[in-house]
C-alpha cells in the first residue's frame, strides 16, 4: 500500500450565480487527500492518514475518498470541524484563505505502532499540516518510524497564508526534506523557501544526503529532475487547454508514486539505482496525469483510462 499523510479539506471555488453575482461552489480537496485519490484512481492501493471530521463536510470528504477507493482505515474521525479553504485566482495562480484552527486535520495525532509499515511501500507527507505543532511533530514522528523500512515522499506544497514565521517554517520543511527519499517542489515553492538559490546546488545538497530523487515542477514549462545515478533530466509539459492548476502538483505526485510502484522501483534500493530511461518514462507519465487535471476545473485527478487515452494507448 501507498499512504498519504496530511490534510483533507473543503475548497470553496469561485463561481458566478445565475443572476451574475460572485459565489462559491464546494469541492473536496487537500493536497494529501488529492495525492491519495490520484494514486487510487491509477489502480495503486492507497490510503489516507490524518484527521477527518464527522460533520457535514467531513462526510463529503469520506464519501469522495471512498468513491475513489482510498482506504480510510488510518484516518481518525472526530467531532472537530473540517478545514475550509476559499480560493481566489490571481494571474492564473490559486490563492487561499484558510479556516483551520482546531480542526480535525490539525488535531490528528500519531500513535506509534498503529500502522503496520511492513505492509506499506511508501509514505507521502506534505502541505498545511506540517506548518506548525502539534501536527508537525506528530507527522515527523510517523516519518521517523516509517523511514526505517519505507520510502518517504515529501512535497511542502507551501501555503504562505498560514505561515506566521517564514524562517521557522523553512527550517521545518528542511527537517522533512532531509529525511525524504523523494523531494518534490513547485517552482513557486522553491522561490518561497530558497529565494534565488541555485537549483542545481540545492538538488545536489539533497542528493548528497538521504534523497535519491529531487523534482522541480514548472507548470507549463515541464519538469526538471535530479537523480543520484540518472543525473539531471528534463521532461516537457504537453500543450493543453487550461482550466485551472488546482491539484496539478498533487496529481503529478500521486502519479509519480503510482508509476514507481508499478515499475518496481519505489523501494529504496531500486529507486536509488534507476536508469535515466526508466526515470524519464515515469516522469512522463506523471506529467500526463497533471495535464489531465489542469484541463478540468478543480482538483480532479485522472483515472487510468483517461491517462491511457492522453498517451495514445487507447482506453
Amino acid at each position: 500500500m501507498l499512504l498519504s499523510c496530511g490534510d483533507a479539506l473543503i475548497d470553496f471555488m469561485p463561481a458566478s450565480t445565475a443572476d451574475g453575482r460572485d459565489g462559491y461552489v464546494t469541492a473536496v480537496g487537500g493536497s494529501c487527500l488529492n495525492v491519495a485519490v490520484a494514486m487510487a484512481r491509477l489502480d495503486a492501493p492507497s490510503g489516507l492518514v490524518g484527521g477527518i471530521s464527522t460533520d457535514m463536510f467531513g462526510a463529503m470528504i469520506a464519501d469522495h475518498a471512498q468513491r475513489s477507493k482510498v482506504d480510510l482505515a488510518h484516518a481518525d474521525r472526530s467531532e472537530h470541524e473540517t478545514t475550509l479553504a476559499f480560493v481566489r485566482f490571481v494571474e492564473g495562480e490559486p490563492h487561499y484563505a484558510f479556516y483551520d484552527d482546531g480542526t480535525a486535520a490539525r488535531r490528528w495525532t500519531y500513535e506509534p505502532g498503529s500502522i503496520d509499515f511492513s505492509a506499506v511501500e511508501a509514505v507521502h507527507v506534505g502541505s498545511t499540516t506540517l506548518i506548525s505543532d502539534p501536527t508537525y511533530s506528530q507527522t515527523l514522528a510517523l516519518v521517523e518510524d516509517a523511514r526505517r523500512t519505507v520510502t518517504i515522499s515529501f512535497d511542502p506544497n507551501c501555503r504562505p497564508a498560514l505561515v506566521r514565521d517564514r524562517a521557522d517554517y523553512a527550517a521545518r520543511m528542511e527537517e522533512f526534506a532531509r529525511r525524504a527519499d523523494i523531494v518534490r517542489l513547485s517552482d513557486v515553492d522553491f522561490a518561497y523557501l530558497h529565494g534565488d538559490a541555485d537549483e542545481d546546488a540545492k538538488a545536489a545538497e539533497l542528493l548528497a544526503g538521504n534523497a535519491s530523487l529531487v523534482v522541480l515542477t514548472r507548470g507549463a514549462e515541464g519538469v526538471t529532475a535530479w537523480h543520484r545515478v540518472a543525473g539531471k533530466i528534463e521532461v516537457p509539459a504537453p500543450q493543453i487547454t487550461l482550466a485551472d492548476t488546482i491539484g496539478a502538483g498533487d496529481s503529478f505526485q500521486g502519479a509519480l508514486l503510482a508509476a514507481l510502484r508499478e515499475t518496481g522501483t519505489i523501494g529504496r534500493p531500486r529507486l536509488a539505482a534507476m536508469s535515466a530511461a526508466a526515470l524519464r518514462e515515469v516522469l512522463g507519465f506523471a506529467v500526463a496525469c497533471a495535464a489531465v487535471t489542469c484541463s478540468r476545473v478543480g482538483a480532479d485527478p485522472p483515472y487510468r483510462s483517461e491517462v491511457a487515452i492522453r498517451l495514445g494507448q487507447g482506453a
